[in-house]
């Protein structure tokens, strides 16, 4: 399984994307996904890059995705990758681990408690009470790539233009 490494905050607010995605970062030449979870616990808050395939959630020392909190389950859910049509990817969530163990309390998806779910970009998984995630998918969009084409431009005749009295 993939080593999920943690990069910390000293804020403890869920609701702002991660560190490195925002609206104000330069266009790559190439459309990009990124794909996070964080996660607010007993401990503090941690921001997962997320790109493997598997990822265990819980309690065990062991997991991918380590929550402190003694109301989680050690085995409390698990992260899958899932291949998309366009050739991207997305994240479903499936409480308990892949052999069908379901955790204790379950999880709870925008205030839904369910078995299993495709997250969605902002998504926030419930794992108790103090133990929350919210999970981010975030793309890049490019513009429009090659060079310029001197002939697409726009021409304006200025007999179009209606003059305003004022």
């Amino acid at each position: 399984m993939p080593e999920a490494k943690a990069s910390k905050s000293q804020s403890s607010s869920l609701n702002r994307p991660p560190i490195g995605f925002s609206k104000e970062t330069s266009v790559p030449s190439e459309p990009q996904e990124g794909h996070w979870l964080i996660v607010q616990d007993d401990k503090d808050r941690r921001e997962f890059p997320l790109g493997g395939e598997v990822y265990s959630i819980g309690r065990a020392p062991n997991c991918d995705i380590r929550l402190h909190s003694l109301f989680v389950s050690r085995r409390h859910a698990t992260l899958v990758r899932r291949q998309r049509e366009d050739g991207n990817y997305y994240y479903r969530i499936v409480d308990g681990d892949l052999k069908g163990q379901l955790s204790s309390n379950g999880i709870l998806i925008n205030g839904r408690k369910v078995p299993a779910h495709d997250l969605e970009h902002e998504d926030e998984v419930m794992f108790d009470p103090r133990v929350t995630a919210k999970y981010y998918r975030l793309r890049r969009e490019t513009g429009k790539s090659g060079p310029i084409d001197p002939l697409d431009v726009t021409l304006i005749d200025p007999a179009m233009i209606e003059e305003s009295e004022d």
